[in-house]
């Protein structure tokens, strides 16, 4: 049985991600947004504020999770290209999850911002030089990481919570 906590298992950290690891990675961020829209695509409120396992998050929260996480991921992108090893925030996800807006808003806010936020990361991944994926910044709980390392986890992470709206669509919430 697959483990609802990771469907798709546990994030491994590269230290460096191939040529052709990158061109994988950047693929599954492009897609991420459409595959997120079919993955959600006539699922009613009830089904949207479900779980995917015992004590989790809403298919809901998850949407807005991961427009969250992706704008906050796509600003350290940017930081990481812009200045010497920055120093970056992190963010209560928790916290996040369970404000208004990520508990009561219609998924189509946040898929449409996933979308278009998707867009602008995906040109600019894809404008990167070799030397570029090399950039760090200083994640207070992670330590230092490279935008390759960044890339990685974020193309899981898409992923990573797409499964988990399947998982529910599948256990028939």
């Amino acid at each position: 049985m697959t483990n609802p906590r990771f469907p798709i298992g546990e994030y491994q950290q590269p230290d460096k991600l191939s040529e052709a690891g990158r061109a994988a990675a950047i693929a599954k961020i492009d897609a991420m947004p459409a595959t997120l829209r079919a993955a959600v695509a006539g699922m009613s409120d009830a089904q949207l504020d479900s779980t995917y396992r015992e004590g989790s998050w809403t298919l809901r929260q998850v949407v807005h999770h991961l427009a969250d996480s992706h704008v906050n991921s796509y600003t350290r992108f940017r930081l990481a290209l812009t200045e010497d090893h920055p120093r970056i925030k992190p963010y209560d996800e928790r916290k996040w999850a369970e404000l208004e807006d990520a508990r009561t808003l219609p998924v189509e806010v946040s898929l449409k911002l996933l979308e278009a936020l998707h867009s602008r990361w995906v040109t600019l991944l894809r404008s990167l030089k070799p030397a570029d994926f090399e950039r760090t910044i200083d994640h207070p709980e992670n330590g230092t990481m490279s935008i390759d390392q960044l890339l990685a986890m974020y193309a899981w992470h898409g992923e990573h919570h797409v499964a988990h709206i399947r998982l529910a669509r599948e256990r028939g919430n």
